[in-house]
């Protein structure tokens, strides 16, 4: 019985999906060759900044995206997002 409840146990963890660490050296260099070309990093330093929160700082990013027509994956987003958030905003 022990034996059945760990195969069981094992097959359940393999069928779930994989969650993947952001690659935030990935993010730099996207933010990098993508984003500075409109502006510089004051954007995320100034005192009046529009992003103030984790989710508004992953609309403000998809948003980019969009308005600069990159073929970015969710995993490119996110990795913009965690370069971004360790690097200026420090959201938790």
């Amino acid at each position: 019985m022990n034996r059945l409840l760990q195969a069981t146990g094992l097959a359940l963890l393999l069928c779930l999906p994989t969650v993947q660490a952001a690659d935030i050296s990935k993010g730099k260099k996207l933010v990098n060759d993508n984003c500075m070309s409109c502006h510089d990093d004051s954007v995320y330093t100034r005192k009046d900044r529009r992003v103030t929160s984790m989710k508004g700082l992953q609309k403000q990013v998809k948003r980019c995206k969009l308005n600069l027509g990159l073929k970015w994956f969710d995993d490119d987003v996110n990795d913009v997002v965690s370069y971004l958030n360790n690097k200026y905003y420090k959201f938790k």
